[in-house]
């Protein structure tokens, strides 16, 4: 089985969304058979920022008449979607940067729907498989809380995922990151170590899951 793992952090040490997403895929990598991992990492290595429009423009464009740029971006998309095809199930590692989706993520969202095998008029490559969306934030933003709505991403990415992807897809969430960063939350500290533990947790049940949900994918397809 193969699992594609998506990584936005712009951070290679000391990331807590990637400490998260290698709870999930080393639990996925010991329940899955014959696991390998495809590896996209958007965040340390981003997507060009002007690939989008380009593959915009090329799509408008015989093929012979495109530019280079154009025909790169082109073969961009096709190499992200391709991924996603080969895939049995999706790991995404996102944090929640300046109250808002980070934009690596958000590039390369655009590039694959720009794909004509993620449009709105066809079933998507993605339909039906599981996935699991990590994601993290450096402060609390849930109901009650001071900053409840602050967080204009996770809603987002569900909605893409979900909706428009149509994947199987589960969350984990850690909030409170930044505490024992950041003074200022300093009250938070037992708050933030019961959160830990429990976005570990989720973590590691739904790395378990991963593989069983795609496994009764195939079988409740091969019995159809």
């Amino acid at each position: 089985m193969s699992l594609l793992r998506v990584d936005a952090s712009i951070r290679a040490e000391g990331s807590t969304s990637r400490a998260l997403a290698d709870i999930v895929e080393g639990r996925w990598r010991d329940a899955a058979t014959d696991p390998t991992v495809v590896h996209r990492e958007i965040g340390t290595t981003p997507l060009p920022s002007d690939a989008w429009a380009a593959v915009l423009a090329a799509s408008a464009t015989p093929a012979p008449d495109r530019t280079p740029g154009q025909q790169r971006a082109r073969d961009l998309a096709d190499a992200l979607v391709d991924e996603l095809a080969a895939a049995d199930a999706y790991l995404f590692a996102v944090p929640l940067y300046n109250f808002g989706v980070s934009q690596h993520f958000k590039t390369y969202v655009d590039l694959v729907i720009a794909d004509a095998r993620m449009s709105p008029e066809r079933t998507p490559v993605t339909s039906g498989k599981p996935g699991v969306l990590v994601t993290v934030q450096g402060g609390n933003y849930s109901p009650g809380t001071p900053k409840e709505g602050w967080d204009h991403a996770t809603s987002w990415m569900r909605r893409i995922l979900e909706d428009v992807w149509g994947i199987d897809l589960e969350v984990v969430t850690r909030e409170f990151t930044l505490v024992g960063v950041n003074p200022a939350l300093d009250a938070f500290t037992e708050l933030a170590e019961e959160i830990r533990t429990n976005a570990e947790h989720h973590a590691h049940r739904h790395g378990d899951t991963l593989a069983s949900r795609r496994q009764a994918v195939h079988a409740d397809a091969a019995t159809r």
